[in-house]
């Protein structure tokens, strides 16, 4: 085509532009030809663009490679073949997981014509989970899991034994070192499959693995498979180990998690059918308590976005407890237009929602919401039957249960006025904002910061710190209202909360919260190095975990971190964020004279230059960013700390005081 074209342009003259034009096109197709097309093989396509595969190279990443081989090992546990999975973290930071399932066949494979093992390492969307005869139902129905934590280990080793020979292959960063061999048989019997990975440091930002990640999700997939044993060692100089095994199930899976709250009723309830093929298994209690906590998943896989299956429990657990609310209330508590919602059916429950499925359809590889249409209809239909059936044989569970929403819907109609009288008085006082916060001049909240601030002194030096071209203060006058122990009508009647659920712009609650509508970017907890600032701390981040969990979620709250102490040494000024920088920063002043050492306690013994440059600077500042990598496990820490049970508590105090090394009080 090329070629035609500059034989056509000598025959027929043409005019300036379009010899311009010509001679564009030519440039363009001299730079972009078929060598620029570039075909990556193998494996290399992961090692070029890890995030795609594993979501990123961080510590998340890192833990990653540890869940798709785990979930290869579940798989063979869900097959009915595997009874038992270890996991170690060996002391130069590897991680090995042995399984004694059936084994990777480890014969040469009838149609690649390599062996078994080899192809299952080194090539994507290579294993049982496509065809018939492997598995029914899996984890990592992507196809890409083991041969990704491959190509991202320095390097990796397979042994399996299987039909009592022992076969023993290495990889380097997704390459065999040569093809496996046979070696003598350990034990006689010994039957399964054991991969030995170390993950490559030039790919991940951080190698080191956390033994406390693991054994969370550990216990996890040993509550959602009942009975398979799973435990986890630590050899490095921790030397820890956990051991996990759950004859109770999702059911006691749901006692772990309500540990520390008081139950409405004695024992969770629970459900199992097979609901059209699908196995189906739901356990639920209510508490005492005011918060929500329903976990879903798919073939093991936590779907912490929900999903189909998710959609159709909500579903069938209001129209159950409606129709049995209809009978037990009668007209003694019908008031007004009183309705009761979704909302108010999930008030203090905790319920695990499982499902097995053959094809599951995620949204991504990181799987987190099931998108399965038929699942919403199939988990309704069973869960509304069972529900039904169990309210009626139940009447005195089912009393309690309807009482417990009615009360939440009077109460969530209480909040919703309260939130009208509130918008009306900010309307005629002149704005939608409260008077206290001091805001920034930009209106794009990509750029903008909030500081929460404890006391209006420190909040006084805050404004007067500040950049106010992005930063914005709201000084919080005193400790904000446990939420843990409210209901939502008492949280919307707190003045302290009302006003940051104003300042933030999001609004309250299922119906009235929009992410959307964040104003700030940044939402940044500073409080002071103290007991009292700590305590502030964690009512805020109570707050914010029970009612605004989404901007945790979109990365959007931190933890300022002030300095502790001021140093001063002649014309040298410092500032140390803890201990072990104040003794560093001593040793490099040496021996001098007059050295002044400050220790802060609040934030308003700094005056506002002092604060600006060490904490609210961009460029000096340290900030915590506020994750929630185990949502069970921080459910379980903030009911412990914060809720109405004082005997889990103080037990946590007895066993934890000792590593307290300065107490400020």
């Amino acid at each position: 085509m090329l070629g035609e074209l500059l034989e056509n342009a000598e025959n027929h003259p043409v005019d300036p532009a379009s010899e311009s034009a010509a001679n564009s096109h030519v440039s363009e197709a001299q730079g972009y030809e078929a060598s620029s097309i570039k075909v990556l093989e193998g494996l290399e396509a992961v090692r070029k663009r890890p995030a795609m595969y594993i979501g990123s190279t961080d510590t998340r990443g890192l833990h990653h490679l540890v869940w798709e081989v785990v979930d290869n090992a579940v798989d063979e546990a869900l097959a009915g073949h595997c009874t038992r999975i270890e996991i170690a973290i060996t002391k130069d930071n590897a991680v090995s997981v042995y399984d004694n399932g059936r084994g990777i066949p480890t014969d040469i494979h009838p149609t690649e014509g390599i062996g078994t093992v080899e192809l299952v390492m080194t090539k994507l969307h290579a294993g049982g989970k496509f065809g018939d005869g492997g598995y029914k139902v899996s984890a990592g129905l992507h196809g890409v899991g083991v041969s990704c934590v491959n190509a991202l280990s320095s390097r990796l080793e397979v042994t399996v034994w299987r039909s009592g020979k022992e076969f023993f292959q290495v990889f380097e960063r997704g390459v065999p070192q040569a093809p496996g061999i046979f070696r003598p048989v350990e034990s006689e019997g010994k039957r399964g499959t054991r991969v030995t990975f170390q993950p490559d440091p030039d790919i991940f930002t951080e190698i080191v693995y956390n033994f406390d990640t693991l054994s969370s999700r550990l216990r996890e997939l040993a509550f959602l498979n009942q009975g398979l044993t799973i435990s986890i060692r630590d050899d490095r100089d921790e030397g820890r180990e956990h051991e996990f095994c759950f004859p109770g199930g999702i059911a006691a899976f749901v006692e772990y998690m309500d540990e520390n709250k008081k139950p409405l009723i004695e024992k969770p309830v629970f459900f199992e059918k097979d609901a059209q093929g699908m196995p189906l298994a739901i356990a639920f209690r209510y508490n005492e308590g005011y918060s929500e906590n329903l976990f879903s998943f798919v073939n093991n896989v936590n779907t912490v976005d929900g999903g189909t299956h998710v959609v159709g429990f909500k579903s069938a657990l209001t129209r159950a407890i409606n129709q049995k609310a209809k009978d037990l209330l009668g007209k003694a508590k019908k008031s007004g237009d009183l309705e009761l919602t979704g909302e108010d059916m999930r008030e203090g429950l905790t319920a695990v929602i499982s499902v097995k499925l053959r094809e599951p359809q995620f949204e991504g590889q990181t799987k987190l919401k099931l998108g399965n249409g038929e699942v919403k209809g199939i988990v309704e239909t069973a869960a509304f039957e069972m529900l039904s059936t169990f309210l009626e044989e139940n009447p005195s569970v089912a009393r309690k249960i309807v009482d417990k929403v009615y009360n939440a819907a009077v109460a969530r109609e209480a909040a919703r006025k309260a939130r009208q009288l509130a918008r009306r008085k900010s309307v005629l006082e002149g704005g939608g904002l409260p008077g206290k916060l001091a805001d920034c001049q930009s209106r794009k909240p990509e750029e903008c910061e909030l500081y929460l601030v404890e006391g209006d002194s420190a909040g006084g030096s805050a404004k007067q710190g500040r950049d106010r071209r992005f930063q914005a203060i709201l000084p919080l006058k005193g400790k904000i209202l446990n939420v843990e122990k409210a209901r939502i009508d008492k949280v919307m009647a707190n003045e302290e909360i009302s006003t940051m659920v104003q300042a933030i712009g999001c609004g309250l609650g299922e119906d009235s919260f929009h992410i959307e509508k964040l104003r700030y970017h940044k939402i940044i907890i500073m409080t002071d190095a103290d007991v009292d600032g700590s305590h502030i701390q964690t009512l805020l981040l109570t707050f914010f975990c029970r009612y605004m969990k989404q901007l945790i979620e979109q990365g959007a709250l931190y933890l300022a971190q002030p300095p502790l102490y001021k140093i001063k040494a002649g014309k040298i000024e410092r500032y140390a964020f803890d201990e072990a920088e104040r003794d560093l920063i001593l040793a490099e002043i040496g021996d001098k004279r007059g050295i002044y050492i400050q220790r802060y306690k609040g934030l308003g013994e700094m005056n506002p230059e002092q604060l600006s440059v060490t904490t609210m600077n961009p460029e000096n500042r340290v900030l915590k960013k506020v994750t929630m990598e185990d949502v069970v496990e921080a459910d379980r820490i903030f009911t412990m700390l914060m809720g109405e049970e004082v005997e889990p508590r103080r037990k946590f105090i007895e066993q934890n005081a000792h590593l307290v090394k300065e107490l400020d009080v």
